[in-house]
């Protein structure tokens, strides 16, 4: 890992250039992948927009032929059965069905206690908003090297709280043509009607195009590769997407109260994500350091007993995107922190609820060492579907208002159009605009009319002829 000094250096390594959107470079061990399964020499976004295309017009023909050519698996149905469904929830561990349950029911509770949004309703003005759920949503669930069961609970969930009307989720298959047991099974607590094996950017344009078997959606949701990340890209506008999501990352601040081993573990944990994740620890303490770099190493050694491949990915990850950054003091840390927005925040410092509340830019914030970010991926409630690369800045985690769409409502009664009328008038002749203009002069107009009858009528002035001279009430409106 490499070791950057002072707040000027680490503040220039950790201000993170801000994209044009005209392209993601592709990593070139990713090209040479791409040119062998295909047979041309083709960036990320050149391939996942020939995928788009090809989905949106050949459908589950197209859907097939990516499944098998990328994923190795040829399927003869890509929607999951009732029939393997209930077998894999009847499979499933017990102690893990237990632990989904416990962490779906968490959830819950939260988005139940979290809502941002009463129920639709008109104030006495006239105005108001009417709040309504999504009636069909798509969620993504990462597969590969890994089966995210967590991730079916953390976007299902919330959805299902916003009462969305139907929830699909696709899921890259195994290499038998099945889903992992306790995706099912999480798919089927949090409520999920339907689950395709369907994986990277033709799983997302399925969902947004639809296909003769998946049905298309309303929004997407859910991180994924850089396939799912170009996909999702691609199709906004077509479908909402909740976000852009690239690899995982944490910034922790330790100050010299902390305990290096968990330190240390917090960075190892972060880097077994892949090999682009980026771990960064952020002190004003040298001797901390020091013993975390230590700390990493030792739990590095003790590895071994992980899956094939993951102590390499963990490795690789550390010596990329690892660093360790030596400040004065823990306030220049949070500064730092605020530059990066990172997706999670640990704060493993003395009064850390304390540094908390001066916390600017962060996806999620830990605090404390009893809070690690593992307890937020899995079970403490809010949803670790986070805003990631910075985007912090302006975005929010994953919540019950991503699923949910919002029609402003404009209901005045004559009295207060009366009132406001001359106003909108005077500003659409201001802006050339004169049929918005005579829209409401119209109604102007029929408004004084009715006013005149009505102080014209027998019983007010005794001047009923008046009345009939005037134009009728149809052709006034």
């Amino acid at each position: 890992m490499k070791t950057i000094r002072g707040f000027a250096a680490a503040a220039r390594l950790l201000t993170r250039p801000r994209r044009s959107g005209d392209g993601y470079e592709t990593p070139p061990a990713l090209r040479r992948r791409i040119k062998e399964t295909f047979g041309e020499d083709l960036s990320a976004e050149q391939l996942v927009e020939r995928i788009v295309t090809d989905v949106r017009e050949r459908g589950d023909v197209a859907l097939r032929e990516y499944t098998l050519r990328l994923d190795k698996v040829e399927l003869d149905c890509l929607e999951v059965s009732e029939r393997e469904w209930k077998a894999a929830c009847n499979k499933v561990n017990r102690s893990v069905l237990r632990a989904l349950e416990m962490a779906a029911e968490r959830i819950r509770r939260f988005y139940e206690m979290s809502r941002e949004h009463g129920p639709s309703e008109f104030s006495h003005a006239g105005l108001g908003q009417m709040v309504q759920p999504l009636e069909r949503v798509g969620l993504y669930a990462p597969g590969g090297t890994a089966s995210y069961p967590s991730t079916v609970l953390m976007t299902a969930v919330p959805a299902k709280v916003a009462g969305v009307g139907e929830i699909v989720l696709t899921t890259p298959p195994r290499s038998d043509g099945s889903i992992p047991t306790a995706t099912l099974a999480a798919a089927r607590l949090a409520g999920v009607a339907r689950v395709f094996k369907l994986g990277g950017a033709q799983a997302i344009a399925a969902l947004a195009y639809g296909t003769e078997t998946v049905p298309r959606v309303d929004k997407i949701c859910g991180p994924g590769n850089i396939f799912v990340v170009l996909a999702k890209k691609q199709v906004f506008g077509q479908v909402a997407i909740d976000g852009l999501h690239g690899p995982s990352e944490v910034v922790i601040i330790a100050d010299g109260t902390a305990e290096p081993a968990l330190c240390a573990a917090e960075m190892v944990a972060q880097a077994e994500h892949d090999t682009m994740a980026s771990a960064i620890l952020v002190t004003p303490s040298a001797r901390l350091a020091q013993k975390v770099e230590q700390a990493v190493e030792r739990q590095l050694e003790k590895s071994s007993r992980l899956p094939s491949g993951r102590r390499d990915i963990i490795a690789q990850s550390l010596e990329e995107n690892g660093r360790i950054v030596l400040v004065d003091d823990v306030a220049e840390a949070v500064e730092l922190a605020a530059l990066y927005a990172p997706e999670h925040l640990c704060l493993m410092v003395r009064r850390a609820e304390e540094w908390a509340l001066k916390v600017r830019n962060a996806g999620a914030v830990f605090v404390g060492k009893w809070s690690p970010v593992a307890m937020g991926d899995y079970v403490a409630g809010p949803s670790h579907v986070l805003p990631t690369g910075g985007t912090a800045r302006f975005s929010s985690p994953l919540g019950v208002s991503d699923f949910l769409r919002v029609s402003h409502v404009v209901a005045l009664d004559a009295r207060q159009f009366k009132a406001l009328g001359p106003v909108a008038r005077t500003l659409a002749e201001a802006e050339g605009l004169e049929a918005h203009g005579q829209a409401v002069a119209m109604r102007l107009s029929n408004l004084s009319l009715r006013g005149g009858r009505r102080r014209r009528t027998p019983k007010q002035s005794g001047a009923p002829g008046r009345i009939a001279s005037a134009p009728s009430r149809g052709a006034s409106q």
